[in-house]
């Protein structure tokens, strides 16, 4: 693994709870504390089904890393907002299928680069960069040596656009990803989704209650014709924009009254033209 810059020793915030670590536990990880859990069990009340929404989005990453490396001949990937290593990380299903995969990891907590010095530092095929996503100048800069970047790659948005608050600028959630898709090499693909909800009440309560617990580093629940706008100028792949159980399971979905009724994950992948 290489850190992409001088590390500097990280300083963790054990009582602001964080979205890396709290998406840790609703995994059911261990690398979180007190007020990443507590601020689980108030989501919980407000969307019960988070919990099985963090597992599916987790599915739904591995199954969309193996397509494009098996169906796609994609071998790069780019991921933003990974957060803190797990099972399936993109790394491990990349380079199941192909060794050579190469994976940069882009993200600003602290407790995720004090991981990743961790548990990636025998794999070369890594790359860790402490960012903020909304940076893509300087995450181009910062792979330029360990991305091929006159090859196809997948840069990776995956349950982190949420994070983002609207600005109406170029640090606008739409505006990171339309950069970002203008300087990936011909035939790349970008994989996005976001949490989405039709309830108004589920969007402002949950917005209202991240902001409030990670202190602003929250953006919005938004809806699903805001997330069709990220792949404006993108041939979508079938089946196009869903729920991400949806998109090309390894089994039979489930039936409706058994998915989630409050808020869902939503997007697809789109290539570039």
């Amino acid at each position: 693994m290489d850190l992409g810059q001088n590390p500097q020793p990280p300083v963790i915030d054990m009582h602001t709870p964080s979205v890396a670590r709290m998406y840790d536990w609703l995994l059911g990880g261990v690398e979180n504390y007190d007020s990443d859990r507590t601020a689980c069990a108030k989501l919980l009340e407000i969307a019960p089904s988070t919990q099985l929404l963090a597992r599916n989005n987790r599915a739904f990453l591995t199954r969309v890393v193996r397509t494009l490396v098996e169906d796609y001949g994609i071998r790069q990937f780019l991921d933003h907002g990974s957060g803190l290593p797990t099972q399936d990380n993109v790394h491990e299903v990349a380079q199941r299928v192909d060794p050579r995969c190469k994976v940069a990891y882009v993200d600003n907590d602290p407790m995720v680069l004090a991981h990743a010095q961790t548990t990636l530092h025998d794999n070369a095929g890594t790359l860790v960069i402490s960012r903020d996503m909304r940076d893509t100048e300087s995450i181009r800069r910062a792979t330029d040596t360990f991305l091929d970047w006159e090859a196809p790659m997948a840069a990776l948005f995956v349950s982190v656009l949420h994070c983002i608050p609207d600005t109406g600028d170029e640090l606008d959630p739409a505006a990171v990803v339309r950069r970002t898709a203008a300087m990936l090499p011909p035939g790349s693909f970008m994989v996005i989704c976001q949490l989405v909800s039709d309830d108004p009440v589920v969007r402002e309560d949950v917005t209202r209650l991240m902001d409030v617990s990670t202190h602003g580093h929250w953006g919005r629940v938004r809806e699903t014709h805001e997330v069709e706008r990220y792949f404006d100028g993108l041939d979508i792949l079938e089946p196009r924009l869903v729920d991400v159980v949806d998109w090309r399971p390894d089994s039979t979905p489930p039936p409706a009254e058994l998915r989630p009724k409050d808020w869902v994950e939503w997007g697809g992948v789109g290539r570039l033209r």
